[in-house]
């Protein structure tokens, strides 16, 4: 959860999804086919302790439903990481799962395993967007799976897509409002990307779905993304990470960019950059003050925000330079002149 935090993965592709999902290849996603066992936690592990590393390691076992995995496959995984966090090569164990894969002897087991952070695939709070999507779970399957991984004292982790089949802004904005009444640890947002040889692909080419484009992600995301930090809740993922199959070929539509969150933090201050102005004079020269480590940010990639801001209020003039403001704040300077500046 930590930035500090460094994460050992270890993928298992499909691995317990009793479901096709439109979206989802996850040999592609994850750029892993061969199934994990034993053998292959123990190499991550040691993959891992050759590099220097000081920072809090979790093992983290993605790409599948981990605990809809028949039970002697669950066992030998975790069996193998609590070996390792025995041993004092790693510090902590997560894993991600379906919401309706969680039940009370289910967590009986990721407890005895010394699990400490569970990840739920949400993916929308709406029920048609759900059936859409062949999730297989009900929005009543992800308060009740978050509910009882709370109250078990596991850390809680929900993931949400947009741009899914029959999404909306709205509906994506009501989803971020549905989990954050769930309370959290952590959220990953995951906008939807069209991936080789899946049913949407299938869809959007037959031209039954339009694809949820970058400016789509961005502009919903940069909505979405204050209510959780409102909320206390990290972001700690925005965007699918990218890999050489995804930038090869294999996210043939939809919002795949390696730098999805700084687009989206951009954006932000943008937004927030306008509504700060709204009623300022035409012909205007202003200058905006924002702290140090956030300059790129407010400028925008290739001056974006400088340029859209002087077009949409008729600026004479915007410059952007650093002050001692708090964090993700903006403080407006303006006058006729920018001697007086």
């Amino acid at each position: 959860m930590s930035a500090r935090a460094s994460i050992i993965p270890v993928f298992v592709p499909h691995l317990g999804c009793p479901h096709a999902c439109v979206f989802c290849n996850q040999r592609r996603i994850t750029g892993q086919a061969r199934p994990a066992d034993a053998e292959t936690v123990r190499e991550a592990i040691r993959r891992a302790q050759q590099i220097p590393c000081s920072a809090k390691r979790e093992l983290a076992f993605y790409g599948g439903s981990f605990t809809a995995i028949e039970e002697e496959r669950q066992i030998e995984l975790l069996s193998a990481a609590k070996e390792a966090m025995e041993a004092g090569k790693i510090d902590a164990i997560r894993l991600s799962t379906r919401p309706d894969a969680i039940d009370a002897s289910v967590l009986a087991r990721l407890r005895a395993y010394d699990v400490e952070t569970v990840e739920l695939g949400a993916q929308s709070m709406d029920e048609a967007v759900l059936a859409a999507c062949r999730r297989g779970h009900t929005v009543g399957d992800v308060r009740r799976a978050s509910a009882m991984i709370k109250a078990s004292g596991m850390r809680l982790v929900l993931q949400m897509m947009t741009g899914l089949p029959g999404d909306t802004p709205e509906k994506s904005l009501k989803t971020a409002e549905e989990l954050i009444a769930c309370m959290p640890d952590g959220v990953r947002i995951y906008p939807t990307v069209v991936v080789m040889d899946t049913e949407l692909c299938g869809l959007w080419l037959a031209g039954m779905y339009r694809e949820h484009s970058v400016e789509d992600a961005v502009s919903v995301c940069a909505q979405i993304v204050p209510l959780f930090e409102e909320a206390g809740i990290p972001v700690i993922r925005l965007g699918l990470n990218p890999t050489e199959d995804l930038s090869g070929g294999d996210a043939v539509a939809g919002a795949y960019h390696p730098a999805l969150g700084e687009l989206v933090k951009s954006r932000i201050f943008y937004n927030r950059a306008s509504a700060q102005l709204s009623g300022i004079a035409p012909g205007s020269r202003v200058v905006l003050e924002v702290h140090p480590s956030q300059l790129s940010q407010m400028i925008g990639q290739h001056r974006e925000n400088i340029t859209r801001l002087r077009e949409a209020f008729a600026l004479a003039d915007v410059r952007v330079r650093p002050a001692d403001v708090p964090c993700g704040e903006i403080r407006v300077l303006a006058c006729e002149n920018t001697e007086n500046l």
